[in-house]
């Protein structure tokens, strides 16, 4: 199995829930994190900002992992993001039950037109439901769609706008889009889980709750462990 962060501080708190002896791996293009934990075999790389390192980093991971014999069953994205209010507080945990690209797409004089609607790619993809059933039980968490952004929303008319688009949205990060096509390359199931550190709307430092927020990520895959030890990699 293979976790994706965007950055190290991110890497580091999931790792505190598999408080075992980790390995450092040094491979073409990514370094992993392999982390020790019963009856689970887990890699974690810091993937990188935005979608588009985070899609080369996982997908160099993949490839090594599939140039070895030893390919991975499940690809999870994971780290820290904005939550839309009310359903996604500070300090709370959100799973993806889809990953959107939310800003792929054009601008028009009629609104924007997801990329999708120009008559190619994809933005959307869906993590197995039963999986994301499990987790958001075991977290005690929600499920619903977590936007992938290559711009953080700063303002609350942008706010506004992706609710409007999107109005299921629990949250905004800015990697599990470009994960989750590394994964689906590859032909691997999927998995977003992020810890909400601030609201999406208007940029405000002093009511991030960065600390907080990678606390809430620790406990969870803490709880999330027994889900993913014992998930079927064939129910998807």
């Amino acid at each position: 199995m293979l976790v994706a962060t965007a950055v190290p501080v991110e890497r580091d708190a999931v790792a505190r829930a598999f408080p075992g002896p980790s390995e450092e791996l040094r491979l073409p293009g990514v370094t992993l994190h392999r982390a020790a934990s019963p009856g689970l075999e887990l890699d974690l790389v810091a993937a990188g900002v935005g979608p588009a390192l985070a899609a080369a980093s996982t997908a160099a991971a993949l490839t090594a992992a599939a140039l070895a014999g030893t390919p991975y069953d499940l690809v999870v994205s994971a780290g820290i993001g904005g939550g839309f209010a009310p359903l996604a507080p500070v300090g709370s945990l959100v799973v993806a039950d889809e990953i959107t690209a939310a800003d792929l797409g054009a601008d028009t004089p009629d609104g924007f037109l997801a990329v999708t609607d120009l008559g190619f790619g994809t933005v959307t993809h869906h993590p197995p439901a039963g999986l994301v059933r499990q987790a958001a039980d075991a977290l005690g968490a929600p499920a619903g769609p977590v936007l992938t952004v290559s711009t953080v929303t700063g303002t609350a008319a942008r706010a506004a706008a992706l609710r409007e688009r999107h109005p299921r949205a629990l949250a905004e990060a800015m990697e599990g889009f470009g994960v989750a096509e590394a994964a689906a390359a590859h032909g691997v199931p999927v998995l977003e889980i992020r810890a909400v550190s601030n609201p999406v709307g208007p940029r405000d430092r002093a009511a991030w709750r960065i600390g907080d927020a990678l606390t809430a990520l620790a406990e969870g895959f803490g709880k999330l462990a027994p889900v993913l030890e014992s998930w079927n990699p064939h129910d998807r």
